[in-house]
């Protein structure tokens, strides 16, 4: 990994793992993701990450008209970076997980880098018989029999199609170690372009654990197989999250918070938003002595095509 002087703070406002049952906080009508996304950006991140869910009820959506709803008054209250999911939520299918990167056109948008057991099932018995809405829990429950699919098939097509047609770049999201595997014969094969902006995902059930000697180990292979063509950011996921991101900001990565990720702000504190997770980790790197990457610095750093480009 090349070296940075500056960290990339990228806030996942939403997501669609959490269900509103599990926090207050959690945003999903049109006027809280715009509001967390803005706040978020003012208290010092440079990314936002963005999933879209319905407004009734904060069910995942891929409608791209939802997401517009977002990304227009956020481009008008902020110069941060977009990147918009591609993995959307379990039961989307491919083609509808895609629509929205080619109607807005963003500056970055996620890469899944493999299919995979993506596990929300197991939250199901904290909060079961206290649901706020009716499709929370057969929607946790899915996760036990639907994985998460990203083909080669898919990864190629990205690659190959919704990259160049769009301009978009990409955050490519590791799970586990195979696939920094895949994003290796990606770039060997020139379909990958530098700088690679990689998403490090610890602590998911299904994927690697949230366990420094796993952290340790994943960037270790990623420093072997790509070399100084990378930028690496951390997300830990749940309980881990701030652990996660510590040990990245010390070994020199990028750091990711936010609602998707993890709830809390501390041990059985619920986050009260989005923007508070964000002032925590800066708080973190700034006593490490690192300083935070500003929207037009990110840009610089992962090549991205500029807010003017896109085309929401």
């Amino acid at each position: 990994m090349s070296e940075t002087r500056k960290a990339i703070i990228t806030c996942a406002v939403t997501g669609s793992g959490h269900t509103p049952t599990m926090s207050p906080s959690l945003p999903f009508t049109v006027e809280e993701v715009v509001n967390e996304s803005v706040a978020a950006a003012e208290a010092g991140a440079s990314v936002i990450h963005l999933h879209a869910r319905d407004p009734r009820d904060g069910r995942p959506t891929s409608d791209p008209a939802v997401f517009l709803e977002y990304l227009k008054p956020i481009k008008a209250a902020t110069n941060a970076v977009v990147s918009i999911t591609t993995g959307g939520g379990t039961g989307m299918t491919v083609e509808d997980r895609l629509r929205v990167i080619e109607v807005a056109r963003p500056e970055l948008c996620t890469l899944n880098l493999g299919t995979m057991n993506y596990g929300g099932f197991p939250m199901i018995d904290k909060y079961r018989g206290a649901w706020r809405f009716d499709w929370e829990e057969p929607y946790l429950e899915s996760t036990r029999r639907e994985p998460f699919v990203s083909t080669y098939a898919d990864i190629e097509h990205m690659l190959r199609t919704v990259g160049p047609e769009t301009g978009a770049r990409f955050e490519y999201e590791a799970y586990d170690v195979g696939h920094l595997h895949t994003l290796a014969y990606y770039l060997d094969l020139g379909l990958v372009r530098p700088p690679i902006f990689l998403q490090t995902i610890m602590g998911v059930m299904g994927g690697i654990g949230a366990d420094v000697d796993h952290l340790v180990h994943m960037k270790q292979t990623a420093d072997r197989l790509l070399g100084d063509a990378y930028q690496w950011s951390v997300l830990g996921a749940g309980r881990h999250q701030f652990d996660m991101v510590a040990v990245a900001a010390v070994m020199g990565g990028h750091v990711r918070v936010g609602l998707e990720d993890g709830l809390y702000l501390s041990r059985g504190q619920l986050a009260p938003s989005n923007a508070e997770q964000v002032r925590k980790v800066r708080r973190i790197l700034q006593e490490l002595s690192i300083e935070v990457a500003t929207p037009e610095e990110t840009r610089a750093v992962l090549g991205l095509k500029g807010l003017d480009k896109v085309g929401f």
